[in-house]
């Protein structure tokens, strides 16, 4: 698997967000910002989801993953791109780029099946609620947890395997931030046909098909709730799916319409790939505590023990 003996290059060129110098700094103080802010807020809710006995439920075991795979994903793509955004040689070790590639496509994928998993619990909580603690139980949480990162892990190594048999010529530059698997291929001197039909099958089986399970579970979820004939029953149950289906319309909004576009280094193009993977992390902690009575309750406990102690 070395890539010496198979490439004309060692290393590619990635153009970023800007060429011009006072506009990269604004950018770096920018996306620094909203990476601390990024780690500080689910590294807050973990803390919170943790230590708090109340929120040791089905729905906060997703969400603490989800905080965690936030952590991760963002951590692909933002520090490299805060380095090159200060740096006059932007470029990054084909190894490396492989590497990226492999993690921003693996907890991508992971997400996307949390995220049905998510919708699958709020469908149980709303239709089932006196079966809920036993439909789901610790055993299936967990087991679901663990197929969304072994489908998504080993979905995505495949994907890799493909890649490091590819010929990469001499044009290698990427007209983005970051590198991912669909921007490898038009580098390639390789027939990439292979490639390009493992990476259809998985993005069909990642995002179209656990959207399919989304949408038939809140297809569900609207019918239960409509059977309801109290106002204040309703509203009740929607609120307890507002985060979630918030977080759905960031994740899939985002990653479909950036990989739908065509590479070619636009500011549409990027705007969309920069939410997808740098501000939709930042933004689900905000959007689980403020929609949330309980997360809120539990912060708030959090603060005033903290407090307590100081005093």
């Amino acid at each position: 698997m070395a890539m010496k003996n198979h490439s004309a290059v060692s290393e590619f060129l990635l153009l970023g967000l800007s060429t011009d110098p006072y506009i990269q700094l604004l950018l770096f103080v920018f996306f620094l910002l909203i990476y601390l802010l990024t780690l500080t807020g689910n590294f807050l809710m973990l803390l919170v989801l943790t230590a708090d006995s109340h929120l040791h439920t089905p729905m906060y075991y997703f969400l603490r993953q989800l905080s965690f795979l936030d952590l991760c994903h963002s951590s692909v793509t933002a520090p490299k791109m805060l380095e090159n955004l200060l740096s006059e040689r932007k470029t990054i070790f084909v190894e490396s780029c492989l590497a990226q590639a492999f993690f921003v496509f693996a907890t991508g994928g992971t997400e996307a099946f949390l995220l049905a998993a998510m919708a699958y619990d709020r469908y149980v909580a709303i239709s089932s609620p006196l079966l809920y603690s036993q439909v789901m139980s610790n055993q299936l949480c967990v087991g679901l947890v663990w197929v969304s990162w072994v489908l998504a892990f080993v979905d995505a190594l495949i994907n890799i395997l493909l890649a490091v048999n590819l010929d990469f010529c001499e044009d290698h530059t990427i007209p983005h931030f970051s590198c991912e698997l669909s921007s490898l291929f038009p580098l390639s001197c390789s027939d990439t046909s292979i490639n390009f039909t493992f990476l259809l099958c998985s993005s069909i089986m990642h995002f179209f098909g656990t959207l399919v399970m989304i949408v038939s579970s809140y297809a569900r979820i609207v019918s239960t709730i409509l059977r309801v004939s109290s106002i204040t029953g309703r509203s009740k149950a929607f609120s307890t799916c507002s985060s979630h289906l918030t977080t759905v319309i960031l994740f899939y909004g985002s990653g479909f319409i950036s990989y739908l576009l065509p590479l070619s280094g636009l500011a549409p193009e990027m705007f969309f790939s920069l939410q997808y993977s740098v501000i939709t992390p930042m933004l689900n902690p905000l959007i689980y505590s403020l929609k949330n009575k309980e997360v809120k309750a539990a912060v708030g406990r959090r603060v005033r023990k903290y407090f307590h102690l100081l005093m």
